[in-house]
């Protein structure tokens, strides 16, 4: 479990957005990808590592970055 202070500084490493605390993971409440809490409780935020929402082959899939590259 992720503290509430922890939470509150920690954004996607790609679209700056916010994360929401799911079981054993974080995830971005805008683009989607899941980041897991590691058996040590830290999450992983590395975007090779993460895991993508349905329908994302790759990171340029995801909104975020469709957004920005209009």
């Amino acid at each position: 479990m992720i503290s509430e202070k922890l939470l509150a500084i920690l954004v996607c490493p790609l679209g700056k957005s916010e994360l929401r605390q799911e079981e054993g993971a974080l995830v971005c409440i805008k683009c989607g990808p899941r980041f897991k809490i590691t058996h040590h409780g830290y999450p992983n935020m590395l975007m090779e590592e993460a895991e993508l929402p349905a329908g994302c082959q790759s990171t340029d899939d995801l909104p975020c970055q469709r957004e920005r590259k209009r």
